[in-house]
């Protein structure tokens, strides 16, 4: 069953982002992710205020994009996003009715 990370982020320093959207990718790519939002106009109807991003990845399992997350090569990536951006990261299984 698909799984989908959901990612709010908040960017304080957009120069030192890029280096973790640069980085991160790779990671997303090698445990078979797929951007399906990326960062593209947003808009709360409820609840907190609209984060700067939002960005949504699917994976074809809850297992692979767990992996992803706990992988070295993200974690990699992920050191170059702590102190210029806040984020919130959701992974949650896909529903097959």
């Amino acid at each position: 069953m698909k799984a989908y990370w959901i990612a709010h982020v908040d960017v304080t320093d957009p120069e030192q982002y890029q280096q973790y959207t640069q980085c991160a990718p790779a990671a997303f790519a090698a445990f078979g992710g797929r951007f399906l939002a990326r960062g593209g106009r947003s808009e709360a109807m409820e609840g907190r205020s609209t984060p700067q991003r939002t960005v949504v990845i699917e994976f074809q399992t809850y297992e692979q994009a767990l992996a992803c997350y706990r992988s070295e090569l993200y974690q990699r990536a992920c050191s170059h996003r702590h102190g210029v951006a806040k984020a919130e990261v959701i992974i949650v299984e896909g529903f097959e009715p």
